[in-house]
């Protein structure tokens, strides 16, 4: 239990997530008046592990924050069940978030003092589970991967929401420097083409899964064929929604192509797209002639 009276700050996980701000971190601050604090705020070795928004408005209200101790031996697998499908967050700050706390655990695991609390129990070894814990697609969770390992602080960022996935994976692979990501377009589509080792991964990960379902489906056990067709029906979900992901990619794609083909067809004076590339090519004509 925390002591009344202390000030404490915020824990490493914790930041991660965006603080709340405006309309709905005032009506937070109108919620813990009007009924106090609903929920305690979670401490760790001093730190709040989850609650930092609940705290800040106890702090700003004057109502005295309630405390618990973290109980348990697995802080990332809390911070982020406690956190991360309650919050309306994007793909790639689900992505960016779990890619920052893959990381986290292993700094911590580092030289030779790996203590039970810092370790995961959620499986965050592959590319396939943590797309799985983040509920973004694998081309999703591969951009955040990249940008965590080479900018841990603009993984972060990209987590908090100061900045998207795809303007962060330019920055890490220099295609854009700081000061230029204003000019980038939000429909810059980096590059990322995945590793032969993270396709090796996946590709053993479906073959495990297609060869426990056949042993499973050929069992004459009853509850053992339920489990598979529930898994079954999860893996097909998750497929139905990486194609929307790229549905919606090819969308976009599409969208950005035609907002800039229209800015060629101002510049030229054409309207018609379908005329926009003749109009173009009669003044690049013309251009030369002039040069001529």
């Amino acid at each position: 239990m925390g002591q009344a009276g202390m000030t404490y700050e915020l824990h490493e996980l914790c930041v991660l997530f965006p603080r709340i701000t405006g309309a709905e971190f005032e009506a937070l601050k109108d919620d813990i008046r009007a009924n106090g604090l609903r929920e305690p705020i979670t401490l760790h070795n001093g730190m709040v592990l989850d609650g930092g928004n609940r705290y800040r408005a106890c702090l700003e209200t004057g109502v005295e924050p309630v405390f618990v101790e973290h109980e348990g031996d697995d802080l990332v697998s809390f911070v982020l069940s406690a956190n991360l499908h309650r919050r309306h967050l994007s793909p790639g700050q689900h992505a960016a978030i779990v890619a920052s706390v893959t990381n986290w655990a292993e700094v911590q695991g580092h030289g030779g003092d790996r203590r039970s609390d810092q370790v995961a129990t959620l499986p965050l070894e592959t590319l396939a589970d943590r797309a799985k814990v983040s509920g973004a697609s694998p081309r999703t969770q591969r951009m955040a991967d990249k940008v965590a390992k080479a900018d841990p602080e603009l993984a972060r960022e990209v987590a908090q929401g100061k900045t998207t996935l795809p303007i962060a994976v330019a920055q890490v692979e220099g295609k854009a420097k700081p000061d230029q990501v204003a000019t980038l377009p939000l429909e810059t589509e980096p590059s990322d083409t995945p590793a032969l080792d993270e396709l090796i991964d996946e590709l053993q990960r479906e073959n495990k899964i297609l060869q426990a379902q056949v042993e499973a489906i050929n069992s004459s056990d009853p509850a053992a064929k339920a489990v598979t067709y529930v898994r079954m029906y999860e893996d097909a979900v998750r497929k139905q929604s990486e194609e929307m992901d790229k549905t919606k990619l090819a969308t976009d794609r599409e969208a950005w192509t035609k907002k800039q083909l229209m800015r060629c067809g101002k510049a030229v004076g054409e309207e018609d797209p379908t005329r926009i590339a003749a109009a173009v090519e009669a003044m690049a004509r013309a251009a030369k002639k002039v040069e001529a």
